[in-house]
């Protein structure tokens, strides 16, 4: 398939990087400034494997050639608006659309412009970030998606999709359960963006301080009370998880944790605010998220001068 990524940065550049290294057929729509370090640099991930370089095809905005089989959306929730204008013409009939975004607010908002039949869900664990040099680092071994339709159903595109999205780097695994796995990732990530935005340390630090672990503790059951309110209570397997990872004592932190030590804009409202709407939808009480989000949203203010 004919495959698009929207961005290559940690996330975009890390799966998209992958597959190009496997020889699929991947074009990276990025703006002017990122192609700039791309061309000089070229695509380079670090990881615990050691350092790869590819030169993947790049366009930007102005050079879109659509149509495209497959469009992959891996920018943060705050590019999801100009994202949508600068890769509507890349979007055909049977464009496939696998949006790797936190949070549910993107999965209405791309229904709505191209259409219940292209938008699909999908969901990416990954621990990475872009260096000072713009190359992207992996931080761990975890580096895995999940895509599907959002209704569950059968879709015959599924194949040449999973085909695409597979690499002998990663874990690529479509999904019947979608939604369910992209509520999941949301619970978890709400309480580690909450717990170490609010504590500004790591995880493990924060499990090392006196209440820490109840802190943890708190988050991680305010977010599965709002998701089980919702009518989408995780998977047993999802809160051990959640559990484990908020348990730790290593230095595991959170992306919005490290957007926000290193002055970036953070992804506050898709993450915490609109899961603390659907708390106040069910009548869930959650004062920990909402003293994060609090916190989170004068951070923006002051940010924005």
């Amino acid at each position: 398939m004919r495959t698009l990524f929207v961005g290559a940065g940690a996330t975009g550049g890390y799966f998209g990087g992958r597959l190009a290294e496997a020889g699929k057929d991947v074009t990276f729509l990025v703006r002017p400034g990122r192609r700039a370090v791309l061309d000089q640099r070229g695509l380079r991930i670090k990881g615990p494997r050691g350092e790869t370089v590819s030169h993947p095809r790049l366009i930007t905005a102005d050079t879109v050639d659509g149509p495209y089989d497959l469009v992959v959306l891996a920018v943060k929730s705050y590019a999801l608006g100009q994202a949508m204008i600068d890769m509507a013409p890349a979007i055909g009939p049977r464009t496939v659309i696998v949006p790797l975004l936190n949070g549910m607010r993107h999965v209405d908002e791309l229904r709505a412009a191209f259409g219940a039949e292209r938008a699909w869900g999908g969901v990416c664990l990954i621990e990475a970030t872009v260096d000072e040099d713009g190359d992207v680092v992996q931080m761990s071994g975890l580096h895995r998606i999940g895509y599907g339709p959002l209704d569950g159903g059968e879709d015959e595109r599924l194949p040449e999709v999973t085909f695409a999205l597979s690499g002998e780097e990663f874990d690529s695994n479509p999904s019947r359960t979608i939604v369910e796995d992209m509520w999941g990732k949301w619970v978890y990530l709400a309480a580690a963006a909450a717990l170490t935005t609010l504590m500004r340390a790591t995880i493990g630090e924060i499990n090392a301080a006196p209440g820490g672990p109840d802190l943890g503790t708190r988050m991680a059951n305010e977010a599965i009370a709002i998701a089980a309110a919702a009518g989408h209570e995780p998977r047993p397997a999802a809160v051990d998880v959640v559990r484990q990872n908020l348990a730790t004592d290593g230095p595991r932190t959170s992306s919005m944790y490290r957007d926000m030590a290193q002055g970036l804009p953070v992804e506050a409202d898709a993450i915490l605010g609109d899961l603390l709407a659907e708390a106040a939808k069910h009548d869930v009480p959650a004062p920990m998220l909402s003293a994060a989000y609090t916190n989170l949203s004068i951070y923006a203010t002051k940010r924005a001068g």
